[in-house]
């Protein structure tokens, strides 16, 4: 017979802050309830038990300790203590020392709807405020003011005031977690573009050269084998690196330890995007000038995606031979310039290459246009700045 296990550390722990909550809580409200039964036998026998002040400050500290977790029932206890106090002070009879904490508790109790007006909503916490405002006026009536209107003013502006604040506080938070939201928002969005382009750039371009290489081979495969065994072998080689692609942003997606750890591409990697072109039929030729030291990562990837994308939409649209890919690093920028000699239409079709290029470069803080060429052909140009790196 298997005995049953134990409960976890983690669970015990648990329970027990929760019996230590719960004890902590019942406590509090005993020490409050003693304190309002303390300054009710004072008032109701005109002789303080204890020290004069004690059971007032007792009655209004121990509730406002409260305030954070249970604004509402501490304010409902403070108007009871002013209610008693008003309902009990008996005019001119009053106790000597109501007198002096008479106004402390109004004070608390200000406190309090400014706390309520904070943390609720406006239609709970006005009506808080005009509870806590009419449990003062009934002072007016347990204790003999000289200026009655003076007194009711202050009571007025010292409730409206704290309330007011309060609101202001709540406001300001929620006007605050908006703006939070909103950023979040902003970064979820930034962040499915910058996914979206990223799968764009990866598979349009392996998708365009596979779809050639198979019209090849579909149409060579009876008269010249040969041929279309090497569209097949491009094929598989295209599907592999397009694979491994996806897993590794699909790893890197998922946070998982088994994500690939190759390098993100680069311009060092354009001889293979360039291979690739060339078993589509395009024949392509690099040209490079300038500094030959490494570019910061962000820069050079999306240097590589612009030059991927370009040759993309010249494999298929512009129906071109020959296309020329000139990159000039120079100090303070990178500039790229992919022309081809085709029918000019690099931006035929519905699809999203141009306009994700010209995004790359605009968070890049670069230049950038695209379009037919005077002599013919489709030109895209993209200048990238390095000074502030």
């Amino acid at each position: 017979m298997t005995s049953a296990p134990e409960a976890s550390p983690t669970r015990r722990v648990t329970s027990r802050a929760r019996s230590w909550r719960v004890v902590r809580t019942v406590l509090a409200w005993f020490v409050i309830a003693l304190s309002l039964l303390v300054l009710f036998e004072s008032l109701k026998a005109r002789n303080p038990l204890g020290p004069p002040l004690a059971p007032p400050v007792i009655s209004l500290a121990v509730p406002l300790i409260l305030l954070r977790r249970r604004p509402l029932a501490v304010l409902t206890v403070l108007i009871l203590g002013l209610v008693m106090v008003a309902t009990l002070a008996d005019g001119a009879d009053a106790p000597w020392f109501l007198s002096d904490i008479r106004d402390f508790q109004a004070l608390a109790a200000d406190v309090a709807v400014g706390y309520v007006a904070a943390t609720r909503p406006r239609r709970i916490s006005i009506t808080a405020g005009v509870v806590a405002l009419l449990a003062q006026v009934l002072l007016l009536a347990g204790f003999p003011y000289h200026d009655l209107a003076t007194t009711a003013a202050i009571m007025v502006i010292g409730t409206a005031g704290a309330w007011t604040i309060g609101h202001l506080v709540r406001q300001r938070r929620r006007y605050l977690a908006a703006q939070r939201d909103q950023a979040e928002v902003q970064a979820v969005q930034a962040e499915r573009l910058r996914i979206a382009r990223e799968l764009h750039d990866m598979i349009a371009h392996s998708i365009g050269v596979i779809a050639i290489q198979a019209g090849v081979g579909r149409r060579v495969i009876d008269t010249q084998p040969t041929e279309a065994r090497n569209a097949l072998a491009a094929i598989e080689d295209t599907s592999r690196d397009t694979l491994a692609g996806l897993r590794r942003m699909l790893g890197t997606l998922r946070g998982t330890d088994a994500a690939p750890l190759d390098p993100t591409p680069g311009l060092g990697d354009l001889d293979a995007l360039v291979a690739r072109s060339t078993e589509a039929g395009l024949r392509v030729t690099v040209r490079r000038s300038g500094d030959a030291t490494p570019l910061p990562a962000d820069l050079d990837l999306s240097a590589y995606r612009i030059v991927q994308e370009a040759l993309t939409n010249v494999i298929r649209h512009a129906r071109a031979r020959h296309c020329t890919v000139a990159i000039d690093r120079r100090d303070d920028e990178l500039s790229l310039d992919i022309s081809d000699d085709g029918t000019g239409s690099g931006t035929a079709g519905t699809g999203y290459g141009i306009v994700g290029m010209r995004e790359r470069v605009a968070l890049l803080h670069g230049t950038f246009s695209a379009g037919p060429q005077p002599g013919g052909g489709f030109r895209v140009a993209a200048t990238l700045p390095l000074a502030a790196r």
